[in-house]
């Protein structure tokens, strides 16, 4: 019998995560219940506890803390609907939709206008957006040992797969290189993200970065899934070997963003992935005539990170994230 087929009629109402409640070889679902709404409804965010017959370390995994970044939910899914309980060692918490206000809505920021991946960790007595975040990381996010934050591009851009890390710590820049992703960055958690809220908890935590807002983008699946199983084989939570990447991925010390300096009609040359040389043309802006304002160049080597997909680009629009290689 699938342990994790069962209807939601089943599904437990919870204020705060407890593991205690979950036995060991057995996976369970519940409704955490973070916040009301203006009718006094409950809003809940979905989570799943998938826990092995032996202890171990607590790995969280965690996707949609803003509402259209949801790439990550059926990776969750399939996580949870594949894991086997009998070779697991430790705990796996998985939350599909962290930002459900959002989800609901479709729209990226909270409902009161904030980025909720900027207010971490929040205030107990703080905005809505801040009341949320408090209550997530208070309630749910501290009993992780380890954290991988599920995240894709916003509105008219798109990304390659890469990793958000502090690489100056072995454990995350170890984390980063296991998810076998094309490019890592060197990124700091300390910048009110759920990575940072987690980092000063003492929880060592990555960011993932793929694919494009308000899509499931299939072959994210395969990829993050090896990621998931060779962060458990490291951390001996379960048996097997890890999976090494084809290629060695690009290791970048920084990284940031290319903007426009006039507003008009943007082709943007280079593809996600691709190295880009100092000087070399990385975009051409036109007016609405079709006749060339400017074209920009790279202004140092690098890797493009993400760029801009949407051609209707006003004056200080994105055209690429360039991330410097080491």
């Amino acid at each position: 019998m699938n342990p994790f087929a069962h209807t939601d009629t089943h599904t437990e109402v919870i204020r705060r995560l407890d593991l205690s409640k979950v036995p060991q070889g057995s996976i369970r679902r519940f409704w955490l219940h973070l916040i009301s709404d203006g009718m006094g409804l409950p809003v809940y965010i979905p989570v799943i506890v998938a826990r092995g017959r032996k202890d171990g370390p607590v790995l969280g995994i965690t996707a949609a803390i803003r509402g259209n970044e949801i790439n990550g939910i059926p990776l969750i899914q399939r996580f949870f609907q594949e894991v086997e309980l009998d070779k697991l060692a430790g705990t796996v918490i998985g939350v599909p939709v962290i930002n459900i206000p959002s989800l609901l809505i479709k729209e990226r920021n909270f409902i009161d206008g904030t980025d909720l991946n900027r207010v971490m960790p929040g205030r107990a007595d703080g905005s809505n957006s801040q009341v949320y975040a408090f209550r997530l990381v208070d309630r749910i996010i501290r009993y992780f040992d380890y954290l991988l934050d599920l995240h894709t591009a916003s509105f008219g851009r798109v990304n390659t797969h890469y990793i958000r890390a502090d690489l100056d710590d072995p454990i995350c820049r170890e984390m980063a290189i296991l998810q076998n992703a094309q490019v890592i960055v060197h990124n700091l958690p300390s910048d009110g993200s759920l990575r940072g809220a987690a980092d000063s908890l003492g929880i060592y935590a990555i960011t993932l970065e793929v694919g494009s807002p308000h899509t499931f983008h299939k072959g994210f699946l395969r990829s993050g899934l090896t990621g998931i199983y060779n962060l458990l084989c490291q951390l001996q939570m379960t048996e097997g070997a890890i999976e090494l990447p084809e290629a060695r991925p690009y290791i970048c010390k920084n990284s940031y963003w290319i903007h426009s300096d006039s507003g008009g009609i943007l082709t943007v040359a280079p593809n996600v992935g691709e190295l880009v040389y100092a000087g070399e043309t990385i975009a051409t802006l036109r007016n609405i005539f079709g006749d060339v304002i400017k074209e920009y160049t790279a202004p140092e080597n690098g890797i493009v990170i993400g760029k801009s997909v949407d051609p209707i680009n006003q004056t200080g629009g994105r055209i690429i994230h360039l991330g410097v290689l080491e």
